[in-house]
C-alpha cells in the first residue's frame, strides 16, 4: 500500500513538473510572439511617421507647431531644423528600418536618403506603443564633416587672436590713464580756485609821512615863539615847514 502511494506521489510530481514546464514554455512563446508583434507595430508606425513628416507642407507644419501634443511639436521641430541641411528626398535605395526593445521601450530607426546627406529618424516608443521622442540623425559625408571641423577650428583660432589683440590695445592705453586723471584733477581744482575769493592785498606799512601844514596861524604862533626865544622879531626869518618829531622824551 505504501509503495503504491509512493509511486502515485512520484507520478503526480512528474506530471506537475511537466505541466508547469509546459505553461512556462507557452508563456515564453506568447511573450516572444507579443514582443515580435509589438516590434512589428512600432516598425510600421515609425515608417509611417517618417513619410508623413517628410511630406508635410508649410501650412501643415505651421498647423502642427500649434498642436497641444508634445511629441507632435517635438517631431515637427526636429524635422524643420534638419530639412534645409538635408535637401530634397531622393529615390535612392534606403537601408532596412530596424526596431529594438530596450526594457519597456522600443527604439525604431528609419533610414532615408536625401540630396545632401542621409538621415536616420530614430523614434522611441513606450510599452503601450506610444511615440515619445524623435531624433533626426544627419549622416553627413566625411568630406563635409572634415571641412566643418576645419572651419570651426579656424574660427576659434581667429577669435582667440582677435581677443588678444583687443586686450593688447586696451593695455597700451593704460599709460595715458595717469595723465587723464591728473588733467581731470586740475580741471576740478581750477574752478574751485576761481570760486574762492581772492584775499585782500595787505598794504605795506605806510612810510613815515612828513606832515606839512600850511596853516598860517600855526606858523605865525611858532614864528613868534622862536623870535621871543631868540630876542628878535619874526620878520627876521621865515618858517618854511613844520615836521613832526618821532623822538620821545625821557
Amino acid at each position: 500500500m505504501k509503495q503504491f502511494r509512493n509511486k502515485a506521489l512520484r507520478m503526480f510530481s512528474v506530471l506537475l513538473c511537466m505541466s508547469l514546464l509546459t505553461v512556462f514554455v507557452q508563456t515564453a512563446v506568447l511573450a516572444e510572439e507579443a514582443d515580435q508583434d509589438a516590434l512589428s507595430q512600432v516598425l510600421v508606425a515609425g515608417q509611417g511617421l517618417t513619410d508623413t513628416l517628410i511630406g508635410l507642407t508649410e501650412d501643415q507644419i505651421e498647423a502642427y507647431e500649434d498642436s497641444t501634443d508634445a511629441f507632435t511639436v517635438e517631431a515637427v521641430n526636429a524635422w524643420v531644423s534638419s530639412r534645409e541641411e538635408l535637401g530634397a528626398l531622393t529615390d535612392a535605395e534606403n537601408a532596412e528600418p530596424t526596431a529594438v526593445q530596450n526594457g519597456n521601450e522600443y527604439t525604431v530607426t528609419v533610414p532615408r536618403s536625401f540630396e545632401n546627406a542621409n538621415a536616420n529618424f530614430v523614434y522611441v516608443f513606450d510599452r503601450r506603443l506610444n511615440p515619445e521622442t524623435l531624433t533626426v540623425d544627419v549622416q553627413l559625408p566625411m568630406g563635409v564633416t572634415l571641412a566643418r571641423a576645419a572651419l570651426n577650428t579656424l574660427i576659434g583660432i581667429c577669435t582667440v587672436f582677435l581677443v588678444l589683440i583687443f586686450l593688447s590695445f586696451i593695455i597700451s592705453l593704460l599709460k595715458y590713464v595717469p595723465g587723464l586723471v591728473g588733467q581731470g584733477k586740475k580741471a576740478k581744482e581750477e574752478p574751485a580756485r576761481a570760486a574762492a575769493p581772492a584775499p585782500a592785498p595787505v598794504s605795506a606799512p605806510a612810510a613815515a609821512e612828513e606832515y606839512v601844514t600850511d596853516d598860517q596861524e600855526l606858523i605865525a604862533v611858532i614864528a613868534a615863539a622862536i623870535a621871543a626865544a631868540e630876542g628878535t622879531t619874526p620878520e627876521g626869518f621865515v618858517v618854511r615847514s613844520i615836521r613832526k618829531s618821532n623822538r620821545r622824551k625821557r
